[in-house]
């Protein structure tokens, strides 16, 4: 059986729809808990590829959340050995220190809500994200990668210009948005934010996901397929 290993920094940050679309396209989903204090692999061994979630923590904030250092050694060796890998928001800000990049506040703000991606040409050709061109996604981010690790492709930007997605690797992508989220996810980390209740501007955006939720399922499906269709294609070689 096909079998993602997927690492799971906290209670509200799931896999949610991916894992439902890949688990009802037969793939094995390895869930690992470091906040639960199990033990990261060293390696991704026999699974097919390897997927890192978001997270509310900093890509280095190793002091409070010590599972952290060894997913960025996990990615490496990930990207070292050509596993395909799929890092969702703080995954793609794991991906983007462990190679050299750096990661920190955006100065432009957080960015919360519904946001189209925009790839450029190197996206629009990349056979992972070619189909997602102007397909709206949730962002619930503070931090983004402010410098690209050397060898990393840019293929879609935010419109502050701050990356979007980056290929980091010849099977490695990082993306700051997530294809994965419910509107019920999404709900979940706007209470956690205001648990004294949800403001008006809180309440629109929840409302804005929530009507597209049929074009969010209908857009990221595909992507998910995609991801599923590459496991196993890459050449991986001993790192």
């Amino acid at each position: 059986m096909t079998s993602l290993l997927v690492i799971q920094h906290e209670p509200d940050a799931p896999p949610a729809w991916l894992g439902q679309w890949w688990t009802a396209a037969g793939v094995h989903l390895d869930v690992v808990r470091g906040d639960l204090g199990e033990t990261i692999p060293e390696d991704t061994g026999r699974h097919d590829g390897l997927v890192v979630l978001g997270g509310a923590m900093g890509a280095c904030d190793d002091a409070e959340n010590t599972w952290l250092e060894p997913t960025r050694e996990l990615l490496r060796s990930a990207v070292s050995r050509a596993v395909p890998t799929l890092g969702l928001c703080l995954g793609h800000q794991l991906l983007a220190v462990a190679l050299g990049g750096h990661v920190g506040r955006n100065p432009s703000g957080p960015t919360i809500g519904m946001v189209p991606v925009h790839l450029n040409g190197a996206g629009r050709a990349d056979p992972l994200l070619g189909g997602v061109d102007g397909i709206r996604t949730i962002h619930y981010n503070d931090d983004v990668v402010l410098d690209l690790p050397d060898g990393a492709v840019l293929l879609a930007s935010l419109p502050d210009g701050r990356p979007q997605a980056v290929l980091y690797g010849p099977a490695a992508w990082g993306v700051q948005f997530h294809p994965e989220t419910s509107p019920e996810v999404f709900e979940s980390w706007l209470r956690w934010d205001s648990p004294e209740g949800l403001t008006a501007d809180q309440s629109a955006l929840l409302e804005g996901v929530s009507s597209a939720e049929e074009q969010l399922r209908a857009g990221w499906r595909p992507f998910a397929d995609r991801f599923v269709a590459l496991l196993g294609s890459a050449s991986v070689t001993a790192s």
